[in-house]
């Protein structure tokens, strides 16, 4: 039976774990799907696992179109959510509901994933969630932003940091995101935003305290070169 959106959220609820891996092939995500995952994410993480990119910036909305299409089809019983990439949506929430809608439209998923929680971003979730696109946010490490951030590196060290991202998440989840990603956070604070929220919180090197993991699937199989 096909997950909804009102099922991930109701975990929370129900003290059960979330468990999300990526996938970018029909074959993997049928095998994912098959082992009962909750989310299957088609995360732009692909431009590095897949594509060969160095970092998530160069791939675009066709390629994500391309591999959620592909995923889609392997796909029973998860929620299929994909990431947005990087300035398909960041310019305004017009171009926000174009490149969303047509990811739901041409692929099936049932979301899209969006980073950050700056106030044009929050404005843009809402409209979105307006149009009838459920959101998944992002708050902590942001990869798109990696230039920015100088690197791949853990973010909310400091108490004003902490204090920032943790009124990120709060904002998020009042723009209507259904659930939120917490990346490369210290475990106190993915904790402390974990109690705080009504919807769930995804962490990925942000400790055990949220309520559901996410992991590209390449670097638990221990088939990155950074292995």
């Amino acid at each position: 039976m096909m997950r909804t959106i009102q099922n991930i959220m109701g975990y929370k609820a129900q003290g059960k774990s979330i468990v999300v891996l990526t996938a970018a092939d029909y074959l993997t995500a049928q095998i994912l799907d098959q082992a009962g995952i909750d989310i299957i994410l088609v995360g732009d993480s692909l431009a590095m696992v897949t594509l060969g990119y160095s970092t998530t910036l160069p791939v675009t909305l066709d390629d994500m179109v391309h591999h959620a299409k592909a995923v889609r089809r392997g796909v029973e019983n998860a929620l299929v959510v994909v990431d947005l990439p990087f300035l398909s949506y960041q310019v305004d929430a017009e171009q926000a509901i174009a490149s969303a809608g047509r990811i739901i439209k041409e692929t099936g998923a049932q979301a899209v994933k969006v980073e950050g929680g700056y106030p044009k971003m929050l404005d843009t979730v809402t409209q979105l969630v307006n149009v009838g696109i459920p959101v998944m946010g992002h708050v902590g490490l942001t990869p798109q932003s990696v230039h920015q951030l100088g690197g791949f590196r853990r973010q909310g060290t400091s108490p004003e940091a902490g204090a920032a991202i943790l009124e990120q998440a709060i904002a998020l989840e009042q723009a209507g995101a259904f659930a939120i990603v917490l990346e490369h956070i210290p475990s106190p604070l993915a904790y402390q935003v974990t109690q705080t929220l009504t919807i769930p919180t995804i962490g990925i090197g942000a400790g055990e305290k949220c309520d559901g993991q996410v992991l590209v699937t390449a670097d638990l199989l221990g088939l990155s070169i950074w292995h």
